[in-house]
């Protein structure tokens, strides 16, 4: 079948958070490349990627392009799901035989729930849904595919989950920076950490972590950390240059590179002889030997999931990295030269006012170059999203308001949902007023052009943000009142 893989269009502003589907921005301007939908977008011939929010098309737009295609898989997630429930359905209107398939975390948690509400929705594709998708465009009857949901009558099917990838497997993918190339602009991609234009890719899938909040190891990759051979990366990644010639910085969008020091390096030094500029996630625990490797090889910045300064924050939501750990390792990347974009999350079990000011304090002793601060979101599959609905701290069932802003969707007795969501504005203001970050960035300013453009323009759109989340807050108080 002809086979469209599309991110559905959204309103201005979305933003669901980290587990949202691939268009969310979050403080400034940010898209993120829909890498999940290119490996089977590869693999099926005349098969095409459609990412529409960075395109900044319409529903009607979309539908015009759906039209031509028989088969189309959506990208959805837990905020988008009831936007993109309408977009099916607004699709099997235009064309009535249009297969259509859904993938995606919030379809992986809930597959019959999913299913039966959405009514237009054909089959859910749960997990790693490469192989899945292709087997439907192939024509194969969906009682002999494995991964998939679907209901026959009234009658909720779900077949047995597909084997994970192991790496024979994961080097015989299409490279997605093929199909980026042959379906996407690149220049519509930015990411504030990043050197703009980007590229971003995956070396591997799952990672070794157990933390109760995160959706991705949780729900849909595993905590087996699967990876490509270290050729095929390199493979994929020497070709960049020639497609992407504007390309500034590679990024790896593996939610813990550095989860095998050995590999790392040695991809590192391969990065090094090919002369790219790159950076990466990571867990706040690499040794400093690997961190001296990758610096001298190209790598520019790390983003490092902090989530909290204080400790027994950090041992209830499993992060396994302590804060004195944390501590050692960023004062290494200082001392090495590699940046940091810091995240943190606001509202995790046991948040109380003083670890809230225990989480700032901390943020400005380490001195991120940047950072992120979020309000936790307990996506359905989660172990913290089974915590907080035992124990009745569960406030909304939208992670989302109607303009797109992130809800705080938390309350504890001792630190009500309003309180979390002010206290990410205080956080901000308290790092990035400071006296030392201000003075701090004016001599990156002065000293670079490029990061002074950059900064301006991101600081303007974090003041509008900032505007808009007081705002809804407002609202929000004369609404309760």
């Amino acid at each position: 079948m002809r086979t469209l893989f599309l991110n559905p269009p959204s309103y201005d502003d979305f933003d669901g958070g980290a587990g949202a589907r691939y268009q969310a921005k979050r403080e400034v301007w940010s898209f993120w490349y829909p890498t999940w939908l290119a490996y089977p977008a590869g693999m099926i011939p005349g098969a095409r990627l459609l990412d529409a929010p960075p395109l900044h098309m319409t529903l009607e737009q979309t539908l015009a392009v759906t039209r031509d295609y028989e088969h189309v898989v959506l990208h959805t997630s837990t905020p988008s799901f009831r936007a993109d429930v309408r977009t099916a359905r607004a699709i099997k209107d235009a064309r009535p035989g249009t297969l259509i398939g859904f993938v995606g975390g919030h379809v992986t948690a809930r597959p019959e729930e999913s299913l039966r509400y959405a009514g237009a929705v054909d089959y859910v594709a749960r997990r790693e849904f490469d192989h899945a998708t292709a087997a439907v465009a192939a024509g194969r009857s969906f009682d002999g595919i494995d991964g998939i949901s679907y209901l026959r009558g009234a009658t909720y099917v779900e077949n047995p989950d597909a084997a994970a990838l192991g790496t024979a497997e994961l080097d015989a993918l299409p490279f997605a920076s093929d199909v980026y190339a042959r379906d996407l602009d690149y220049r519509r991609y930015n990411s504030p950490y990043c050197r703009y234009p980007y590229v971003s890719l995956y070396t591997g899938r799952g990672c070794p972590a157990h933390c109760t909040f995160c959706l991705w190891p949780q729900v849909t990759t595993g905590h087996a950390y699967r990876t490509r051979s270290v050729a095929n990366v390199l493979a994929e990644c020497a070709g960049l240059p020639r497609r992407f010639p504007e390309m500034q910085e590679l990024f790896f969008d593996d939610d813990t590179f550095t989860a095998d020091p050995a590999r790392a390096r040695e991809i590192a030094r391969g990065l090094g002889r090919l002369g790219i500029r790159w950076s990466t996630n990571a867990r706040a625990n690499v040794d400093r030997e690997t961190l001296a490797v990758l610096k001298d090889n190209g790598l520019r910045l790390f983003v490092v999931g902090y989530e909290s300064g204080n400790e027994q924050i950090l041992k209830n939501v499993r992060k396994g990295v302590s804060v004195e750990r944390a501590r050692r390792f960023t004062r290494d990347c200082h001392e090495v030269g590699i940046l940091i974009h810091g995240t943190f999350v606001l509202g995790l079990p046991g948040e109380t006012r003083d670890t809230i000011q225990e989480t700032i304090r901390f943020a400005r002793e380490i001195r991120p170059e940047t950072l992120q601060v979020s309000l936790a979101s307990p996506y359905p599959g989660t172990a913290m999203y089974d915590w907080v609905l035992e124990r009745g701290h569960l406030t909304v069932d939208s992670l989302v308001d109607e303009t797109g802003y992130q809800k705080c969707t938390i309350s504890y007795p001792e630190m009500p949902a309003d309180e979390i969501f002010r206290a990410v504005e205080t956080f901000y203001r308290r790092y990035y007023f400071s006296r030392r970050y201000l003075w701090k960035s004016l001599k990156r300013m002065a000293a670079d052009p490029y990061e002074a453009k950059r900064m301006l323009a991101e600081g303007k759109q974090f003041l509008g943000s900032m505007w808009s989340r007081r705002q809804m807050a407002s609202r929000t108080s004369a609404a309760a009142a």
